[in-house]
């Protein structure tokens, strides 16, 4: 168990700007308008903020709450922040190995995600989209993943920028947080903003007839943003909003937490959770329905652009814009593929750096290890894990991996949280942390909200996708799945074991301080 540590925030500016960044990924930009073409257009934004309002807002403040807490314990991990707010039950620090193990295992396949975007930049400056047709874009991403293909001459080329991508994450990790997470944040949020509004401005202003454009860009938005009121009594829907909710807050993962750990004890943590929360969804409803959509069924119509989305986010994001920004020109094409994939880059990597955090918190709360070896071990960790997702990307890893870890385990540990934040360590004592040092209150319904709806709303999520989690278990798969879910299991039964040895360690230190 270290002594403690001298990690904080630089400021609050970027502690706000960390988080928004923890929270802005690229679901913001490739899953939300797909979902909400896919869930009844405009209609879906009720259901979708009814749930941000009742769910996710709420569990960004019982993250914070938590966090806080047991940093002011000496916590920065969440097996022992939740472990700080019931003592008395083992139970709950290994709870907490899920903010643990999903942070890992995110990290293992959202790096390489995040690495196709870097390399898009690349493409994008170096004109290789040019003078292609649709179909030879949309198979160059094909080929690309394919590992053995090659599209710039590089030897296994999909490997080279996951290692560069995986290799700068570490060591922006390895800076600490205000030396390196938040500076990143400072520089990355602002710029991810700024390429949102260039290309969301170029979108809705589009014109037909202009550089081969079909209809005007207003024609995408009247599409998305046109309601099927019926959706709203769909289950499926409202599944689909809470879904989203997970995905763009990056709750239930354990990054808040660690990241809250950090802040002062007088921190006004319900305006900071609060700020990073709706600046995130600006980004989402505002800017992320703006530029995917209007662009496409500008050149391509409803039709097309409905059914490509069917195959999800992907397919529009890196198989049909590159060729439709090639329509621009030369010059005006490179500034909106940059533009376009340097925002998705600048909002995967806000996102991966969070998921290190925990980690690093762990073993230097409870190991004694350096800033440094946390970080290029967390580096290590991630590139063996991360491998099975690059080489069997085809075979279903990367899927499997994003199932279980970035959907399964968000809602198993948002679930058991809210109860132990709101039943077992109690809504007085979290009430009060919550509004500890806040400038305004909290309004008072919340209190009720936290403690009856959230859980109900959980519950309700989870239980509804029983049916799908059985149908994934035992749907026929390849034995690269199996591998995959392999690695997973061991991944999760290692980390407790660590969290075993830890627990062990301070319970041994403490039967030896005792008079």
């Amino acid at each position: 168990m270290s002594k403690g540590t001298t990690e904080s925030w630089g400021s609050r500016v970027g502690l706000i700007l960390a988080m928004a960044g923890n929270a802005v990924g690229l679901g913001n930009f490739l899953r939300f308008p797909v979902q909400a073409i896919q869930n009844g257009g405009g209609a879906f934004i009720i259901p979708y903020l009814v749930c941000f309002l009742l769910m996710g807002i709420p569990l960004l403040w019982i993250e914070w709450g938590m966090g806080r807490f047991g940093g002011r314990q000496g916590h920065h991990s969440t097996p022992f922040i939740l472990h700080s707010l019931d003592p008395r039950r083992a139970l709950w620090k290994y709870i907490g190995v899920f903010g643990i193990f999903t942070n890992i295992a995110v990290a293992a396949y959202y790096c390489y995600l995040e690495s196709w975007t870097l390399s898009y930049v690349w493409h994008s400056i170096a004109g290789s989209f040019n003078g292609q047709t649709s179909e030879q874009v949309a198979s160059f991403f094909g080929d690309y993943i394919s590992v053995s293909t090659s599209t710039t001459g590089i030897p296994f080329e999909p490997i080279v920028f996951w290692l560069l991508c995986l290799f700068l994450n570490t060591w922006i990790l390895s800076q600490g947080l205000s030396g390196g997470v938040e500076k990143v944040a400072k520089v990355g949020m602002p710029l991810l903003i700024l390429f949102g509004i260039f290309l969301a401005v170029r979108g809705v202003t589009l014109k037909a007839g202009e550089h081969g454009a079909v209809y005007d860009g207003t024609m995408g938005l009247n599409f998305l943003w046109t309601p099927d009121f019926s959706s709203i009594w769909s289950a499926k829907v409202w599944l689909a909003a809470a879904g989203q909710i997970f995905f763009t807050l990056s709750v239930g993962m354990g990054s808040i937490h660690c990241y809250a750990s950090y802040v002062k004890k007088r921190d006004d943590i319900a305006l900071n959770a609060m700020s990073a929360g709706w600046m995130n969804e600006f980004v989402e409803v505002v800017l992320g329905a703006a530029i995917i959509i209007p662009i496409s069924i500008g050149y391509l119509g409803v039709e097309k652009v409905v059914e490509l989305t069917k195959t999800g986010g992907l397919g529009l994001g890196f198989k049909t814009l590159p060729y439709l920004f090639t329509q621009w020109g030369p010059t005006l094409g490179m500034i909106a593929g940059v533009c376009w994939f340097g925002l998705l880059f600048f909002a995967g990597i806000t996102s991966s750096l969070a998921m290190g955090t925990p980690v690093m918190g762990f073993l230097e709360d409870e190991f004694g290890w350096k800033r440094k070896p946390a970080a290029w071990f967390f580096g290590l960790i991630v590139l063996v894990l991360g491998l099975p997702t690059v080489l069997w990307f085809n075979e279903g890893v990367f899927d499997e991996y994003d199932y279980w870890a970035g959907t399964v385990s968000l809602v198993v540990f948002a679930l058991f949280e809210t109860i132990l934040f709101a039943w077992i360590f109690g809504m007085d004592k979290g009430w009060a942390e919550i509004n500890h040092g806040a400038d305004i209150r909290v309004p008072r319904f919340f209190r009720f909200v936290i403690q009856y709806i959230t859980p109900l709303f959980l519950a309700f999520v989870f239980f509804n996708s029983l049916p799908s989690i059985w149908e994934n278990i035992t749907k026929p798969v390849g034995w690269q799945v199996w591998v995959g879910r392999g690695i997973l299991i061991a991944l999760f039964a290692t980390t407790s074991w660590f969290v075993r040895v830890a627990y062990l360690k301070r319970k041994k230190l403490l039967d030896h301080i005792k008079p």
